[in-house]
């Protein structure tokens, strides 16, 4: 999906929600436990109630990789079912030597077809290039994360360049690629990071994932992320995926996931 269709997809559905499929074999409810494919089950019920709410989709790899080939097989099942009309996030954290990026790329584009990746940037640009040369796809950068490890080296402070270390990573890494191809992870529970955030970078999208069950703040980020095309895709998963644990699960994701589109809606209109 390109930017314009992203764009427009976020201004028609009014919302720049994306559902985060985090699913945990453990935590979905009973009834679904002795079906062939639990965890496709849940997400098929899932994407039906919140597909309305949001324009975009994130399953977290490491939930499916963890089921082995079965695991493989429900993510590809899933992203199926997702189909073309949601932008659809990798969400793999990669990021290693050219030739092994290459290879990780092609499988998350082309084999599996999804709209982006998440990537590490710490092995340098040769690491993320690879994953930037594939047309109307996207590599999303972390950059700001929202969990509390991200104090143990994200912010520390650069003597030599009276800057934290994020902020070297977002201005060395948009240097890579184009707002067209390159997004980054900005943790929502950093909300006054966003004002040097789109100093550096005023017109690439973000991934904002910590709203929700992390309790960041949706109208705090909204203040100092948002630019004049939205520029922000901001991730809910726990909060809408157990919103129950009984069989009106899907209902009462799709309650949850109405009641932050509603929320956004407010703030495009600002």
């Amino acid at each position: 999906m390109n930017r314009a269709t992203l764009v427009s997809e976020i201004f028609r559905k009014k919302t720049f929600l994306c559902v985060g499929l985090d699913t945990e074999l453990a935590k979905i409810p009973a009834h679904l436990q002795g079906a062939a494919d639990p965890i496709f089950e849940f997400n098929r019920a899932i994407i039906d109630a919140t597909k309305d709410y949001c324009v975009a989709y994130k399953p977290n790899l490491a939930f499916y990789e963890a089921l082995g080939p079965q695991g493989w097989q429900t993510l590809a099942r899933t992203i199926e079912y997702i189909g073309n009309q949601h932008f659809i996030i990798a969400d793999a954290k990669r990021g290693d030597i050219g030739n092994t990026s290459r290879m990780y790329a092609e499988a998350f584009f082309n084999q599996l077809g999804c709209d982006s990746v998440t990537v590490a940037p710490y092995m340098g640009e040769d690491s993320v290039k690879p994953f930037l040369g594939f047309e109307d796809k996207w590599a999303i950068v972390l950059a700001l994360t929202s969990n509390q490890g991200s104090e143990d080296f994200q912010r520390d402070w650069l003597e030599d360049a009276r800057q934290p270390l994020w902020e070297k990573v977002l201005q060395r890494t948009a240097t890579w690629g184009t707002p067209e191809n390159l997004m980054f992870v900005i943790g929502a529970t950093h909300p006054e990071a966003f004002i040097r955030v789109r100093e550096i970078v005023p017109d690439h999208f973000l991934l904002v994932p910590g709203v929700g069950a992390q309790g960041g703040d949706l109208a705090a980020i909204c203040q100092h992320g948002m630019n004049r095309e939205c520029g922000l895709l901001v991730n809910a998963s726990r909060s809408i995926l157990y919103a129950s644990s009984g069989e009106d699960f899907a209902q009462k994701a799709g309650i949850e996931a109405e009641r932050l589109q509603q929320a956004m809606e407010m703030l495009l209109k600002r």
